[in-house]
């Protein structure tokens, strides 16, 4: 998307805020978007061509002014450092970064409307994020919406796509939801999926399988080991 040129200097991320500091009133808009991060650090752990930040002004110069960020509870970039000079990100500030807008943007919605289906939206739209995902699994009714909700910009306008699992074939990702257990507890997330509409593990569960996989394959060897000694055979030996 083409942006208007400033006809003043931009400032630096280290003279802009990196958020608007307003505290969540809701757990998950803290914990979707970093169990999100978490499995791209696993997944995409052998790339540096990307950039996921939680609670982080975006800072455009399509809105109303360039010191006026967009905070969304979750959003990634392509095509950019992972961390821009060796260095954590204070914010992140379209012209700092060659103008590559973000791809996706993710808004958990809380018990205090955030306007997430209207403004929001527009502003996204406006900004040229190519994929909005509105999550809202307690208060979808009162919004009178659905708990799960992905958007593609077409021509300009955000499209509402139904399908869930979806493929984002130009991220390379898919995303819907799922269920996720933390000792005993148990909740429905958001999870990363492929091209098939298979779920991207978390690091735990990946040792989990790989622990498991080392279990069944000693298993299989003491039963060789036991079979070859009932045939007079010592194992050792072979």
């Amino acid at each position: 998307m083409v942006q208007s040129e400033p006809r003043f200097t931009l400032p630096t991320t280290e003279e802009l805020p990196c958020s608007d500091d307003t505290p969540v009133d809701n757990e998950d808009q803290n914990f979707l978007p970093n169990l999100l991060l978490f499995i791209l650090e696993s997944i995409w752990a052998n790339r540096n061509d990307w950039f996921f930040g939680i609670d982080m002004g975006i800072y455009h110069t399509t809105g109303v002014s360039h010191l006026v960020p967009v905070i969304p509870d979750g959003f990634f970039s392509l095509g950019v450092e992972r961390r821009k000079a060796g260095k954590s990100r204070l914010s992140y500030a379209v012209w700092e970064e060659e103008e590559i807008v973000p791809k996706f943007a993710l808004e958990v919605v809380s018990k205090t409307p955030g306007d997430e289906y209207d403004k929001k939206l527009e502003i996204y739209a406006k900004l040229g994020v190519l994929y909005y995902v509105i999550y809202n699994p307690q208060y979808w009714r009162r919004d009178q919406h659905q708990p799960f909700e992905l958007y593609k910009l077409v021509d300009g306008e955000y499209q509402q796509q139904i399908q869930e699992p979806f493929w984002m074939p130009e991220v390379g990702l898919g995303i819907g939801r799922g269920s996720y257990t933390s000792g005993v507890v148990k909740r429905e997330v958001l999870y990363w999926h492929d091209k098939e509409g298979k779920r991207y593990l978390t690091a735990d569960e990946v040792a989990q399988s790989e622990r498991q996989q080392r279990e069944l394959a000693e298993q299989h060897q003491q039963r060789l080991a036991a079979k070859l000694r009932e045939l007079g055979i010592d194992p050792n030996s072979i």
